[in-house]
């Protein structure tokens, strides 16, 4: 699967070290930026590139972004058509008690989430490769209700 990864500086350390653990995993990988750490550097620029890429191809690419928390991140992705991104910023935040589902899994199977958006500062690295392979591994369930879920959200933009 080819993949489409950014970050802006508080992922940029992350992002150099997601990069060849996903070409190990057996996927494309395009990095749009930034190409070298800048303290100063504003995360749409490079978010923005990777959400125009899978909002073309929302079912046959996948997007990875980085940032301090994720939710800037991710709020800039789902602003373009057929972006359904999800934000991860830690376990705390991770298992449905009832269903022993992680919210990961819970994004990709029942809302077909084709971004996932990482907040750097509130995970490690092993926690980053873990939710990833997650989120990578887990498929859309692609039952009536979710696509016509998907579908409602879709014609917010038409």
């Amino acid at each position: 699967m080819k993949i489409f990864v950014s970050s802006d500086h508080a992922g940029f350390g992350f992002k150099e070290k997601l990069i060849p653990f996903l070409k190990e995993l057996g996927h494309e990988v395009e990095d749009k930026g930034p190409f070298e750490y800048n303290e100063e550097d504003d995360y749409p620029d490079f978010i923005i590139p990777v959400a125009r890429e899978v909002s073309m191809h929302p079912n046959e690419v996948r997007g990875i972004v980085l940032g301090g928390s994720g939710q800037g991140e991710g709020m800039a992705a789902n602003k373009f058509k057929n972006i359904r991104a999800t934000v991860y910023y830690g376990p705390g935040q991770c298992v449905v008690k009832e269903e022993h589902e992680s919210i990961i899994q819970i994004s990709r199977a029942d809302n077909d989430a084709n971004m996932l958006s990482l907040g750097a500062r509130f995970i490690t690295e092993t926690e980053m490769k873990e939710v990833v392979k997650e989120w990578l591994n887990t498929t859309f369930k692609n039952t009536e209700k979710y696509k016509r879920r998907i579908a409602k959200m879709d014609r917010i933009h038409e």
